[in-house]
């Protein structure tokens, strides 16, 4: 029975190395007592700068667990457990045909649960596989030819592929270290499964995107790339087909409709065959960029020590007259500021970062909360309406061509000694006035927010930082009804998943979301195989009390 020990304390100048030493000397031990010692967290405390600790949980055997037990059993850092069950999963068969329309994280991760269970289903991407994707998305920054259908938006493996593979989930789901486990087995470097801040890297979730496409191919799965979702056909009793590209209709029982929050085109799709949507709050503000050793000495007090990660940090300031809060978003340690336009005329930013976070500069979304009222409308695209248009007006005052807005940062605060606007987004930036590229409550707010962050962290607001326009992509701005049995309201069969569909937000929530829907879709069919296997029982029952009747009306007549 294995021992957890928390909170064991190294310096950054240590190795891991020193870990057994460690524990062994804090527990009474020596190092060789300790056997199969793994570490199940890792985290870094920065509270006291400059003395950074890193501290670790692990897990290990003893031969004589009753000593110990005996002889620190009331310690609170040493607990024991008993090894977990592993996750069993019993073989399920239907004739039921699935369609699974999406290949980010809740629709691939939908597709790897209905592995467990001996199901297959079709796979539709609009987009192109990672590979060929990442050429039309290196073709769009270079020479700002912008493929609608293949880009950072659309593609197998998601907007997530472009990103910097952020992990964390602040939920305690405990579907977490399946999702992590999967994703290690599929080439994720495997500390993911112990950091207290996973992170995969753009660079490195290609490969896995590529080895889950392959897994999936070997367990029967069809995946067509090129295959946009055109239409929908149903019937009173539920879904009957799909259409893909106006073209083909493809037989369809069961929909995973795992599109992703850029997919407008589906949106309106969904409106048009009256499945229930309504408006969704999202957020909306400019991408800060500044060089990553400042982030570091601002967070962990001076240089950044070699055993250290990139530092990060989250911002939040609310405004408790309008109720509107500015925030850090998806924060990119080591990284870039990128372009994920999904459609002709706007602008819109991201942030992305590889495996090492080696770049030399750190960014981060500065958003502001978006609410319904804002939208300008009460149908349930108005939210759509709203982000378009920002990002038009985006790009049209930097000019056209993809270029985006930008603004040293002092400058946009209205203090003294602002710089030169420079930032590593692609296909390059243009110094322009950023309240026209934005709602005045956004940019009001922006400011108000900034000033408190730069009280929060000395040094944020500096002229060695800029602010690039937009980002309007954090989330979806719909939400396609579900029941809770994860079915649309409006279409029995269909089954609205993922960020897309307005009920998750990141790689993990998202993929998180995609399992629940695969465990209830094999739960119903089992259901309905023990349902038929039940009612197969009775028919054959009642033919054998048929033919014994029968039987013995023939004995009698002939006797």
């Amino acid at each position: 029975m294995p021992f957890i020990y928390r909170n064991l304390t190294l310096s950054p100048h240590d190795g891991e190395e020193a870990l057994p030493s460690l524990a062994a000397a804090r527990l009474g031990l020596d190092a060789s007592d300790l056997r199969d010692l793994r570490i199940l967290r890792k985290g870094i405390d920065a509270r006291r700068k400059p003395r950074i600790k890193v501290i670790y949980t692990i897990s290990f055997s003893i031969d004589d667990e009753h000593a110990l037990r005996a002889r620190l059993g009331d310690n609170p850092d040493l607990a024991w457990q008993s090894d977990p069950l592993p996750t069993l999963f019993t073989p399920v068969r239907t004739q039921h045909r699935i369609v699974i329309t999406g290949s980010g994280p809740a629709g691939l991760f939908a597709a790897l649960r209905l592995a467990e269970y001996g199901l297959t289903a079709t796979i539709i991407e609009r987009g192109q596989p990672v590979e060929q994707r990442s050429l039309d998305v290196q073709t769009f920054w270079r020479n700002r030819q912008l493929d609608p259908e293949s880009n950072v938006q659309f593609g197998e493996g998601g907007a997530g592929t472009f990103s910097d593979g952020k992990l964390t989930c602040r939920s305690k789901d405990p579907l977490v270290p399946w999702v992590l486990e999967q994703l290690a087995v599929f080439g994720a470097p495997p500390e993911i499964r112990y950091l207290a801040k996973p992170h995969i890297g753009t660079d490195r979730l290609r490969q896995v995107v590529g080895s889950i496409r392959r897994h999936l191919l070997e367990k029967g799965f069809e995946i067509r790339f090129g295959c946009r979702l055109t239409d929908i056909v149903t019937a009173p009793g539920g879904m009957t087909s799909v259409v893909i590209n106006d073209a083909e209709e493809l037989p369809c029982d069961l929909l995973i409709l795992a599109t992703g929050h850029s997919a407008r085109d589906t949106y309106e799709l969904l409106q048009r065959r009256g499945v229930p949507l309504e408006r969704k709050p999202f957020a909306m503000g400019l991408r800060v960029e500044h060089p990553q050793a400042l982030i570091d000495r601002i967070q962990y007090g001076g240089a950044r020590h070699p055993n250290l990660p990139a530092a990060d940090y989250a911002l939040a300031w609310n405004n408790t007259v309008t109720g509107r809060s500015a925030y850090s978003f998806c924060m990119c340690p080591g990284g870039v500021v990128i372009a994920g336009s999904s459609e002709a005329g706007g602008v819109v930013t991201n942030g992305m970062s590889g495996q090492k976070r080696n770049s030399r500069f750190a960014n981060s979304a500065l958003v502001v909360n978006v609410n319904v009222a804002d939208f300008g409308g009460d149908d349930p695209l108005s939210g759509v309406r709203f982000q378009r248009q920002w990002e038009h007006q985006a790009f049209l005052a930097a000019g056209g061509e993809y270029r985006a807005p930008a603004l040293n940062l002092l400058a946009f605060m209205g203090l003294p000694g602002a710089g030169r606007a420079t930032a590593t987004y692609r296909p390059g930036i243009v110094e322009t006035d950023l309240d026209a590229v934005l709602p005045t409550f956004i940019i009001q707010t922006l400011r108000e927010g900034i000033a408190d962050f730069g009280r929060k962290l000395r040094g944020f607001v500096t002229a060695d930082a800029t602010l690039v326009g937009i980002e309007s992509r954090t989330s979806a701005p719909v939400r396609v009804l579900r029941t809770a049995e994860y079915e649309s309201v409006g279409v029995p069969g269909l089954y609205p998943a993922g960020e897309g569909a307005g009920y998750s937000g990141g790689i993990m929530s998202s993929a998180i979301d995609g399992i629940r829907i695969a465990d209830t879709i094999a739960a119903r069919f089992r259901i309905e195989s023990a349902t038929e296997t039940q009612r197969h029982g009775e028919s054959r029952e009642k033919g054998e009390k048929i033919l014994s009747c029968a039987k013995g009306q023939r004995h009698e007549e002939g006797s």
